[in-house]
């Protein structure tokens, strides 16, 4: 989701998604920081952000 994330905003940053920052720095706190990765704090992040950024999408594809 960082990954992509940070693809569209390269493609088009007028395009609003919320906590956009904050999606690229956690790919990028797994991806380089796996030994300090706590699957708590990353459950966490889902279950309360993944509903919100579900509904942004469809959104962004509805409007595009």
């Amino acid at each position: 989701m960082g990954e992509a994330t940070n693809r569209v905003l390269k493609y088009n940053p007028e395009i609003e998604i919320s906590q956009a920052r904050r999606i690229v720095d956690l790919r990028n706190w797994i991806i380089h920081g796996y030994d300090s990765v706590d699957n708590v704090i990353i459950w966490g992040i889902l279950s309360r952000d993944i509903p919100e950024l579900k509904k942004q999408i469809e959104v962004l594809l509805n409007d595009y």
